[in-house]
């Protein structure tokens, strides 16, 4: 059977996890990322007032650094042997005590359950670079009406030049596919997603690891 990634594979985790990967699995690059990337969520919005739902958080590569500076802080993940790994291992007591393990929830199909609606900001950092774009599609409408008050989700995506039908190299080196792992999409793909779904997608021009593209996507008015 093909799987849209390696992750959806039947005992991808378990393995993982066993042979003590857990920062592997989620992309490395355990401090470059978040030296990279938290001072651009500040930039693009986040403050220390928000409730933020960190989708596809993983080992907890930046939540271990978003939970402490933010109101509340809630991840989701295919997998939450994993989050828990990261909880275990990757946090200190001053942060375990601000993230319960129950904010830690379970969810491979964007539908959010047991979250609560005060959400206000989104984030999900080297998600959608692994799947489809119907995936993208599926977290982005269901954000909206699961979270009335949500103002900004951001999240980045591999890009493909328009109309480029193959493989496409990234700056970083990585070899994209437009209809396999690791996926790439062309920005007005992207953009229509997102339009189709209730947001106004933008796309910043920040050099980010492995050469992806961060979007910011805000509500549109009603």
């Amino acid at each position: 059977m093909k799987h849209p990634s390696p992750y959806a594979a039947p005992g991808f985790y378990d393995k993982a996890l066993r042979d003590g990967r857990h920062r592997d699995i989620v992309g490395g690059r355990w401090d470059e990322t978040p030296r990279i990337v938290l001072p651009l969520l500040t930039l693009h919005g986040l403050t220390p007032d928000d409730h933020l739902l960190d989708i596809g958080a993983g080992a907890l590569r930046l939540g271990r650094h978003l939970a402490p500076q933010v109101a509340a802080y809630w991840a989701t993940d295919a997998s939450r042997a994993l989050m828990l790994k990261g909880w275990e291992t990757e946090l200190d007591d001053p942060t375990r005590n601000r993230l319960p393990q129950d904010h830690l929830i379970e969810d491979a199909a964007f539908t959010y359950p047991d979250i609560p609606d005060s959400i206000t900001f989104a984030l999900a950092f080297a998600v959608f670079t692994h799947l489809p774009a119907q995936d993208l599609h599926t977290a982005l409408t269901n954000l909206r009406p699961r979270f009335p008050r949500l103002r900004r989700i951001i999240f980045t995506a591999f890009l493909a030049p328009e109309g480029h039908a193959g493989p496409h190299r990234q700056p970083d080196g990585v070899v994209t596919h437009p209809d396999r792992f690791p996926w790439h999409l062309t920005e007005q793909h992207v953009t229509a997603i997102a339009t189709a779904a209730g947001f106004a997608a933008t796309a910043h021009p920040h050099r980010l690891p492995r050469g992806q593209v961060m979007f910011t996507a805000d509500p549109l008015a009603p």
